[in-house]
């Protein structure tokens, strides 16, 4: 007891005495840019963004800064926003679908064709091409998931039967936007404008918006957010901190169907017709796949965010409308894109090796 007293008498005076102390190593100024840039990946992108439009402003003057065209960078994205969204969910699992253009115009003709073959009132139509788009995604997640096949595999070939069905499905057929305008007015419901001082925006705009909003909220702060990074990072570590990594993977898959479905909606507002043949489901997927790979996500699981996808769609945006408007050869686009990936990938290697 005697010897329990001693000790208690010990600690208690020496409760406030340092026993170690460890200094910082002092980064400098690189070793901070290159930490903040591991931590917040959406600052690269966001740089380039307001490069881009400070050298295009500048060339251009004050007509690419004017309302109108400022919008009309919003509005031209707005689909492979909605899809980039998707393929940034998918590439945080560590993984890649190729089949996210292809499934939204899919949807897209599902939601026609039942309106107009089968006489189902618009407002159902809508939530049945939901429906289909998130079936998709289940088989692809279960296919993943379950059987064990790589993702790259699954999505290719899930793309090509998706094209195949679209096209079998719909006999190639295009349904007009005046008709859709008369008996379906609903299909058109993301189109529809509204001018805010000037600048003209349209509902699909908002709900891109609000799902990027919405989706980097719940990556950032909720448990299911936490796993998709985890798994994405780490499957083997996630399991063993108890991270269902069946159910996250399934969730996240069938989230993606239903965004990409999300997407076809998006289209028949933005095009007005629903046609099987929409250049979307071939080149939404490397659109998709680009705007991510810009934003700053990391190919290889576990690290970057939605917004980033959103800015990467933006500076493509950006690029896209201001070349148009300098006149020069849209090949030059294709070029710069080219090498911002290329760029956007030596970015993220550089940050994983320091960081290793």
């Amino acid at each position: 007891m005697a010897e329990a007293d001693r000790y208690e008498d010990v600690v208690r005076t020496r409760n406030d005495e340092k026993f170690a102390e460890f200094e910082d190593s002092g980064k400098g100024l690189w070793g901070r840019f290159h930490e903040l840039l591991h931590s917040t990946p959406a600052i690269v992108p966001l740089i380039v963004l307001l490069a881009a439009c400070i050298v295009f402003g500048m060339i251009l003057g004050s007509k690419f800064f004017s309302p109108f065209a400022l919008t009309l960078i919003l509005q031209q994205v707005q689909i492979v926003g909605v899809l980039a969204a998707a393929q940034a969910l998918i590439i945080l699992t560590a993984g890649i679908d190729l089949s996210v253009g292809a499934v939204a115009v899919l949807c897209s003709v599902i939601m026609g064709q039942v309106t107009f073959r089968y006489g189902v009132p618009a407002i159902l139509a809508v939530p049945i091409g939901l429906a289909f788009g998130t079936a998709i995604g289940a088989v692809n997640g279960w296919l993943v998931s379950k059987v064990k096949l790589p993702p790259f595999i699954v999505t290719l070939g899930m793309w090509q039967i998706v094209l195949a069905v679209n096209y079998l499905y719909s006999a190639n057929e295009t349904i007009r936007a005046q008709d859709i305008e008369t008996q379906a007015p609903f299909l058109q419901f993301l189109g529809t404008k509204f001018t805010i001082g000037g600048a003209v925006f349209t509902l699909g705009v908002v709900l891109m918006l609000l799902l990027v909003l919405v989706l980097a909220y719940v990556l950032r702060s909720t448990a299911w957010g936490r796993h998709v990074y985890a798994v994405g990072d780490d499957p083997e570590a996630a399991q063993l901190a108890g991270v269902d990594r069946h159910k996250t993977i399934m969730s996240v898959y069938m989230l993606v169907g239903f965004i990409c479905a999300l997407a076809g909606w998006v289209m028949i507002g933005r095009f007005g017709s629903v046609s099987p043949s929409a250049t979307t489901g071939v080149i939404g997927n490397i659109q998709a796949i680009t705007a991510v790979v810009i934003g700053g996500i990391s190919l290889f699981g576990g690290r970057g965010s939605i917004l980033g996808a959103f800015f990467g769609a933006l500076i493509v945006g950006v690029f896209e409308l201001g070349l148009r408007m300098a006149g020069a050869d849209p090949q030059w686009t294709y070029l710069l894109i080219g090498v911002l990936i290329i760029a956007a990938v030596t970015v993220d290697q550089w940050i994983r090796k320091v960081t290793a």
